[in-house]
C-alpha cells in the first residue's frame, strides 16, 4: 500500500490517499489542542498511543458486529482505513453527567444518567460544534431518517460493548463522540475512538484518565492515557 498525498489534517489527525481509491492512511499525530486551538502542545507518544488504542478499540467493536473502516495497523501511528463518505453530524451519548452537560443545564458532574443521553452536534470548528437535532439534519440534507436511525442504533450497540469493556477494567466511561460515514449503502463507523474523544475516569477514586487531563492542566496526560490503554489489555512497548 503506498502512500500519496495529503488529503486533510485536523487537530491531531492527517489523512492521505493512498494508490488503493478506497483507502486512506490515517495517521495519528503528537499535536494535542483544546478549547477550540487556543491550547496547543505536542506530547510525545501520543501519536503512536492513540493508534494503537483505536486499533484495539475497532478490533472489540467489529467482533461485536460493528461495522467500522478500520482495516489494520500500518505503523505505530498510521493506520489503513476505508475510505468513507463522512456525515458531518457526530454522535454523542452521555453515561454520567460532565462537561457541557452540565454547563448548558445547571447540573452536578457525576450523576449517573439512566437511560444514557444521545445528543447530536454538527461537525463545525468555526462555529464550535453547535448542538442540533434529527429535524434540522434531515432539512439542511446532512443525513436521511433511516441513516440517522442506523447512526443511533449503532451508537447505543458501542455503549453496550464499550461500557463494560471499561467497567470490567475498573473505570466509567463517562461520555463520547462518535462519527459515521456511508460506505456501499452502509452506515459505518469512522473516525477514532482514544481518550482524547471520550472523558474515562476510574470507578472508586473519580480520577480523570482522558483528554480533561489537558484541558484542566492536571498533568500525565499521556502516561494516564497508557494507563487506561494497559488496564483494557493494550500493550504500548
Amino acid at each position: 500500500m503506498e502512500k500519496r498525498q495529503e488529503l486533510y489534517a485536523g487537530k491531531a489527525k492527517s489523512v492521505y490517499r493512498t494508490d488503493d481509491p478506497d483507502r486512506f492512511v490515517m495517521v495519528f499525530r503528537d499535536d494535542t489542542s483544546a478549547f477550540d486551538g487556543q491550547k496547543k502542545e505536542q506530547l510525545s507518544r501520543k501519536g503512536m498511543v492513540n493508534n494503537r488504542f483505536n486499533a484495539f478499540i475497532m478490533e472489540k467493536l467489529e467482533a461485536a458486529g460493528i461495522p467500522t473502516h478500520f482495516e489494520g495497523l500500518l505503523s505505530d501511528t498510521e493506520s489503513l482505513v476505508k475510505k468513507l463518505d463522512m456525515i458531518p453530524v457526530e454522535c454523542v451519548i452521555r453515561n454520567v453527567s460532565a462537561g457541557s452537560l452540565c454547563r448548558r443545564l445547571g447540573v452536578e458532574e457525576g450523576q449517573t444518567l439512566n437511560p444514557p443521553t444521545f445528543e447530536l452536534f454538527l461537525k463545525n470548528d468555526a462555529m464550535h460544534d453547535p448542538m442540533v437535532n434529527e429535524s434540522l439534519a434531515v432539512t439542511f440534507g446532512w443525513a436521511t431518517d433511516d441513516e440517522l436511525a442506523q447512526m443511533k442504533g449503532l451508537t447505543y450497540q458501542v455503549n453496550s460493548v464499550l461500557k463494560n469493556l471499561f467497567e470490567e477494567a475498573g473505570m466509567l466511561l463517562v461520555d463520547y463522540k462518535l462519527e459515521f460515514g456511508r460506505s456501499g449503502g452502509e452506515i459505518v463507523l469512522g473516525d477514532e475512538f482514544s481518550p482524547d474523544g471520550c472523558r474515562i475516569w476510574d470507578k472508586e477514586t473519580r480520577k480523570k484518565m482522558d483528554k480533561d487531563r489537558f484541558r484542566q492542566g492536571l498533568g500525565d496526560v499521556i502516561e494516564t492515557y497508557e494507563e487506561v490503554g494497559r488496564r483494557l489489555g493494550i500493550s504500548f512497548d
